[in-house]
């Protein structure tokens, strides 16, 4: 059989651009080594952040989806590439939040002239631009092997992330989060090859199509959404992700709360969506979603007992991933409105991206406060707003989008899925999200509370932060709070290329039909 001739819409070749970008910068990085490592880093991260942007500008010029195929070859023999709304906000978000945590990380784990080369730096950037480049293939990749390829590339450049200083602790974390993100891999593999099994395609235009109900149809969505659900950390299968956090850099941190699970979730929804749009049901779409209704409850009410501030900030990224699968009822129960899906769907999304980069400043932050104190004790951080005042109002401006305060995109991200809610008359989780609203407040009053409150007498800063740090912590937490501002975006944004353009499978080649 031969190859179909190339399909590049305009702009398509931006795509392989994202992807190959930060995996360049892997390779290069590794040939000059340490002290280089940092700089090829930097100039790969204002690339790609250029690159991300100019998908963005491109997809909005074309109103349509952006297309690639590989070397030519139509699905289901060829590995195509496509960008719709949904995939470019993510990776538009991805980029600023890399770009930022690498401001931060240059007063951590840069390497000035003269200095001693040493191992750690050379693995953070490399496992910093391996994270995004896999996450770029995850929104992009348009069959689920390929997905799985860039779900495994994630996970095996978050593992090391967790214990980049090498101690027994985080050698035992990152062991842990290992274990469930090898369970959570096989699990969604074994559903591929089922997929492929009955419908001989992997590509998620043809299986969307092709997809009929049954038993093996329901065996393979419940496999692969049950191994992203251990990717994603969703209650009760967060255990790997709060001890993950306790020993890692800030740095380290911000990227695996703020981005890796993204990937996952993600996925999720580009499986339910895309490919068992007709066959899931509204009772599992349900189950999910009081899952993420316990990790709300749950992950907040542990937070406020947490006496460490990087612990603290860690549940709360557990309660927060549930606020993300309330989006899987409501879009589906709103089906035939397509308008009252789409606003579910945007709600989900605009939480996943306020989350990212309110979740990034907060952990950024506590790692100036650690800095600064010695400790990140939340019983004693007397003093701390006085010494890390921008610091602090970030932490205060990234709290009060994870509360849902006016204009944050947290509080706009909840608005959408309180008017889903009650358009669906799933007023239930209306209440789950007010109350975990209550409940976020509680824990950052606290923290806040106690920063404001004045230092001891005798008290002296443990060293300074550089302002530069400072300043990528607060461009962080004025992202996630201005995001409100994405209500004057076109409405059509996030649902560019979903529903209107034909899947790039549709275009090359004939569907396939379920044998």
């Amino acid at each position: 059989m031969t190859g179909a001739m190339p399909m590049v819409s305009p702009g398509g070749l931006w795509l392989v651009s994202a992807i190959m970008v930060p995996f360049a910068g892997v390779l290069l990085a590794l040939v000059v080594g340490g002290r280089g490592a940092w700089r090829v880093a930097q100039a790969a991260i204002v690339l790609g952040i250029g690159i991300a942007f100019a998908i963005a500008a491109t997809l909005l010029r074309a109103g349509g989806a952006l297309v690639y195929t590989l070397a030519g070859w139509a699905p289901p023999l060829g590995i195509a590439l496509r960008a719709d709304g949904l995939a470019v906000s993510m990776m538009v978000a991805v980029a600023v939040v890399v770009g930022m945590v690498g401001v931060y990380a240059g007063g951590n784990f840069g390497t000035a002239r003269g200095a001693a080369e040493s191992r750690g730096p050379l693995s953070f950037w490399l496992l910093l631009l391996s994270v995004w480049g896999a996450l770029n293939l995850i929104f992009l990749a348009q069959d689920v092997f390929t997905l799985y390829v860039g779900l495994e590339l994630l996970t095996f450049a978050g593992v090391p992330l967790v214990s980049l200083d090498g101690s027994a602790a985080t050698l035992k974390a990152a062991l842990r989060y290992l274990l469930f993100a090898l369970l959570g891999s096989m699990f969604y593999l074994l559903g591929t090859f089922l997929l492929y099994g009955v419908y001989g395609t992997l590509d998620i235009g043809q299986l969307g199509a092709a997809v009929r109900a049954g038993p093996a149809t329901w065996l393979a969505a419940a496999l692969m959404t049950a191994g992203l659900l251990a990717k994603t950390a969703l209650f009760p299968l967060h255990l790997w992700l709060p001890p993950a956090h306790a020993g890692a850099p800030a740095a380290a941190s911000a990227v695996l709360s703020a981005l890796v699970v993204k990937g996952s979730w993600f996925l999720a929804i580009r499986l339910w969506l895309d490919v068992f749009a007709t066959v899931v049901t509204i009772g599992a779409a349900q189950c999910l979603a009081a899952l993420g209704v316990l990790a709300i409850v749950v992950g907040n009410v542990v937070a406020i007992r947490q006496a460490r501030l990087k612990l603290l900030i860690a549940y709360s990224t557990v309660a927060q991933i549930g606020y993300l699968f309330l989006v899987f009822p409501l879009a589906a129960a709103l089906q035939d409105d397509p308008a009252g899906s789409a606003a579910a769907v945007a709600g989900g999304m605009l939480q996943a991206i306020s989350h990212a980069t309110a979740k990034a400043a907060m952990f950024l932050a506590a790692g100036l406060v650690y800095t600064v104190l010695g400790h990140d004790r939340v019983a004693d951080l007397r003093g701390c707003a006085a010494l890390l005042p921008m610091t602090m109002t970030a932490f205060a401006l990234a709290g009060a989008s994870l509360i849902g305060l006016p204009p944050s995109g947290g509080f706009l991200a909840k608005w959408l899925l309180l008017t889903a809610a009650l358009a669906s008359a799933q007023w239930w989780w209306a209440l789950a999200m007010l109350a975990g609203g209550a409940l976020t407040s509680v824990y950052v009053a606290m923290v806040l509370l106690r920063a404001l409150a004045p230092a001891a007498p005798a008290f002296v800063a443990a060293r300074p932060v550089p302002r530069l740090q400072e300043g990528a912590v607060m461009a962080l937490a004025l992202c996630s709070f201005l995001l409100g501002a994405a209500a004057l975006l076109p409405a059509e944004w996030l649902r560019i290329g979903r529903g209107v353009s034909p899947p790039v499978s549709a275009a090359v080649s004939a569907p396939v039909a379920a044998p």
